[in-house]
């Protein structure tokens, strides 16, 4: 699976981003997808998952309520919107698939997108 991901930019606290992710390459809907970002001097965490098999979404704690994980199988994209954007959340953040109907681990993710810079302002 190819993963490139977009939708990245500056906005001030409070604001909101949507994040895209196009996937191609192989059957995207038998794969499960997820988000994680990475702050200098942390480790990559995870922000946000969605199952390929119900549909059914996860969050990490830090953006539960503000951010949504959404999916278009027929479009083979999965999207990131982002609400009341904390200065916090100031990160790259990578789309990636696994091919494990759950996980919020980073190194059960088979495929990984490029990244795309959130710059929040406060």
């Amino acid at each position: 699976v190819q993963l490139q991901a977009s939708g990245g930019g500056l906005v001030q606290a409070g604001g909101s981003l949507r994040l895209s992710c196009a996937a191609s390459g192989r059957t995207f809907s038998r794969y499960s997808m997820g988000w994680f970002r990475h702050a200098p001097g942390t480790e990559r965490e995870f922000v946000a998952g969605i199952n390929w098999s119900s549909g059914s979404t996860y969050y990490a704690d830090s953006v539960k309520g503000r951010f949504t994980i959404s999916r278009a199988n027929a479009e083979d994209t999965v999207s990131l919107q982002m609400n009341s954007l904390k200065p916090e959340d100031t990160a790259v953040y990578y789309c990636a698939a696994s091919s494990r109907l759950y996980s919020r681990n980073r190194y059960e993710f088979d495929y990984w997108g490029q990244g795309t810079q959130v710059t929040v302002s406060s």
